[in-house]
């Protein structure tokens, strides 16, 4: 008898751990279950899927591994043991780690440059009560594991950019993290909230960026894709919003997409006020395998909204295997519009059935060095 119970037992735990993992999305299967995963942090950059690719550029025997030691901040001359040296004097190839838990307030906006990661994980970090991360005209940049929150516009001033030169740094509206000019972005698991203007804004001709496992929370306009009506170079703007969780007390752009595509796939949305996923200037839109729940009575229960533009089409909106409850809708125009993936961003989107499960650890992870993350 005790043989079986232990065989009965066994098969239990075997049945949850194998459960376990396939809740897991494509993404964290990559690396997650590795239990050395401190000790082979760049495994993660394989690990990305969607018009990001694979971040190989951001791994091998050059990179330079940087670690913080110094919540402090200098937007001029940023003291070695900083985030701003790391990720912005610090010549080369870095990954970028954080010795302990800390909150850092940023003086003037981070401009980080190309070919870096910054990898939160085993760390609590705070990005909060300042500025928030630009990234300008670069490529090859990992952003991963971050509390981004309470980010406010500054008073104009000098910073320190890519480079080496001193410039203002004005024009910031007080975004968590803004790409301009960039491409081959990777932004995941990251938690961001209350901050003055978007949480994301990807715009002026940024592409190839890849959206996946945050959490957005407590906030109005959430994620920004193109910059202006009038900006039509970002009408080559490709993003994959991915396994993130909006909600609760979201209200708009999630994201709002102007000219570009935008596959947003196996996501979670826990109500919205104003609309889940708007879009003017002829975007082409694939909404695929998501979790769509309205919220009150008194908020709207249709998840798109098109922003009309004289003498420009509604564009192509199409919903995939999306589920909807408490009576959200999606209204179709135009053709669908496949990605048109290549082999290193191609991913299958999971049923809208298993949204829950595949998003249920968005946002920063618990991790812990000699532990399965």
């Amino acid at each position: 008898m005790a043989s079986k119970e232990f065989i009965v037992v066994f098969l239990l735990i075997l049945h949850a751990a194998l459960t376990t993992v396939h809740g897991q999305n494509i993404i964290d299967r990559c690396w997650r279950r590795q239990r050395n995963w401190a000790a082979n942090r760049q495994r993660l950059a394989v690990c990305s899927v969607g018009f990001a690719g694979k971040m190989r550029q951001n791994r091998g025997a050059g990179v330079i591994r940087y670690t913080v030691t110094d919540p402090g901040d200098d937007p001029v001359r940023p003291r070695p043991g900083t985030l701003r040296y790391g990720a912005t004097v610090l010549a080369g190839k870095v990954w970028i780690t954080f010795a302990r838990s800390m909150h850092i307030r940023l003086a003037q906006p981070l401009f980080v440059k190309s070919f870096t990661a910054i990898d939160g994980r085993g760390a609590d970090v705070h990005i909060a009560g300042g500025a928030g991360i630009v990234l300008y005209q670069v490529r090859s940049v990992i952003v991963h594991g971050l509390h981004i929150h309470d980010c406010r516009a500054q008073p104009e001033g000098p910073a320190v950019r890519p480079g080496g030169a001193v410039q203002p740094a004005g024009g910031m509206d007080g975004d968590a993290i803004r790409l301009v000019s960039s491409t081959k972005v990777w932004i995941d698991h990251n938690s961001l909230s209350q901050c003055e203007d978007g949480l994301v804004d990807v715009t002026v001709g940024s592409t190839d960026v890849t959206i996946s496992n945050n959490w957005f929370f407590n906030h109005d306009k959430v994620m920004l894709l193109g910059h202006d009506d009038g900006h039509a170079a970002d009408s080559r703007m490709r993003v994959t919003v991915a396994f993130n969780r909006f909600g609760p007390n979201v209200n708009q752009r999630m994201p709002r997409i102007r000219h570009g595509y935008a596959h947003v796939v196996n996501n979670l949305y826990m109500g919205w006020k104003d609309y889940a996923i708007g879009g003017s200037m002829g975007p082409s839109v694939k909404s695929q395998g998501n979790l769509f729940m309205a919220s009150g009575p008194a908020d709207n229960k249709k998840v798109t909204r098109r922003m009309p533009v004289a003498g420009r089409d509604g564009g192509d909106w199409a919903s995939i295997g999306d589920s909807f409850e408490n009576g959200a809708f999606f209204k179709q125009t135009g053709s669908r519009v496949r990605p048109n993936y290549n082999k290193h961003q191609a991913f299958a989107a999971a049923s809208s059935n298993e949204v829950r499960s595949l998003t249920k650890d968005a946002g920063v992870l618990r991790c812990s060095v000699g532990a399965a993350c």
